[in-house]
This record gives C-alpha cells, sequence and structure tokens, in this order.
C-alpha cells in the first residue's frame, strides 16, 4: 500500500481502492501477504485454523453473540476465508468500503466463524485446510463443500446459501442483532 494508507480511516480495502500499489495488487491477487502469519502461528499467536481476525476497529463494533468469536485464537484459515477470498471484488465500487463490509461480509463472516467456534475439532480443521488449498484449484469447488460442511455442522439455509454463494450478498444484520449496520 501506499505509505500511510492507515492514515486514511478506512480499514477495508475494495479492489479499486487507490491506496494499493501495484506491487500490492499482485501480492494480495496471489495472497502472498498471509505468509507473514505463518510467523505468528508459529510464536503461538495465531493458529492456522480459525476465525479471520478482523482489525480491532470492527471489533469494537461486534454484538454480544459476535464476542464469542474472539474466545478462540484467530487463524490463518477458515470458513469465511473461502467463501470471502473475493472481499476486495465485494467491496470495489462502493464509496464506503467499512460500510459495505460491515452490511455484507461481517454478519456472515461472524456467523460462520460462529458456527466454527461451537464445532471446533482437529478433523474439522483438517477439513478446512484441505478445502483451502482447494480454493487454489477450484474456488466454486470449494465453497460447494463449504456449503455442505455448514450444513453438516447444523447451518441454517441462509447461511448454507451464502457459503455457496448461491445468491448476491445484500444487507443484513450480524448475529445477535436484527438491525442492519449503517454506520461505522
Amino acid at each position: 500500500m501506499v505509505y500511510q494508507a492507515d492514515k486514511s480511516g478506512v480499514s477495508s480495502t475494495a479492489e479499486d481502492d487507490s491506496r494499493i500499489t501495484w506491487v500490492g495488487r499482485v501480492i494480495r491477487k496471489f495472497k502472498l501477504d498471509e505468509f507473514p502469519q505463518l510467523w505468528n502461528v508459529l510464536k503461538g499467536e495465531m493458529s492456522l485454523v480459525g476465525p479471520r481476525p478482523n482489525v480491532e476497529d470492527e471489533t469494537t463494533l461486534y454484538t454480544k453473540e459476535e464476542k464469542h468469536l474472539l474466545d478462540v485464537r484467530p487463524g490463518i484459515t477458515d470458513m469465511a476465508s473461502i467463501v470471502f477470498a473475493d472481499e476486495s471484488d465485494i467491496l470495489k465500487g462502493h464509496s464506503d468500503p467499512d460500510l459495505a463490509y460491515n452490511q455484507l461480509i461481517r454478519p456472515w463472516k461472524s456467523r460462520l466463524g460462529l458456527l466454527y467456534v461451537e464445532h471446533s475439532s482437529f478433523w474439522l480443521d483438517v477439513r478446512l485446510i484441505i478445502l483451502t488449498l482447494l480454493t487454489i484449484l477450484h474456488r466454486r469447488a470449494a465453497m460447494f463443500r463449504v456449503g455442505q460442511l455448514v450444513q453438516s455442522l447444523g447451518g441454517n439455509e441462509a447461511i448454507c446459501s451464502v457459503a455457496r454463494r448461491e445468491t448476491e450478498l445484500t444487507p443484513h444484520p450480524p448475529p445477535g442483532s436484527d438491525i442492519v449496520v449503517m454506520t461505522r
């Protein structure tokens, strides 16, 4: 990103974000920006699998229910990492990417994370690592399998549909709320 990109006050990064340099676009496209997190895993600060951490500004917006995402060690990959691997494309063109993130992605990312927290196990981690690798080869197949996984874990039809990305994302309230986020 450009120098002092963090000073812009925007946490979410859309595909058309002017703060991303051409080198940054290449790094992000091939997910090379994820490799430094392996150091965090080795230090014990992160896990390979677990709910992806949000920036601190975002966690202050969490509902009481979403705060349970903070009960487990954050991970490099999870169900939402597969389903929303195209996060920057989803946010592209929105005048306020942070608000769009909180309306379109966060409600489902949190639900998927909470499902993981509730059913966390070694074998679930193994399945998610395999699905993450499948994402590299065939993302649609990986999302379909995440939808099956969510269903097997007791996820309702709405979250299964989002996991398979069968319909366009629309604003939705986060878990534990019945109100769509309107401000950030």
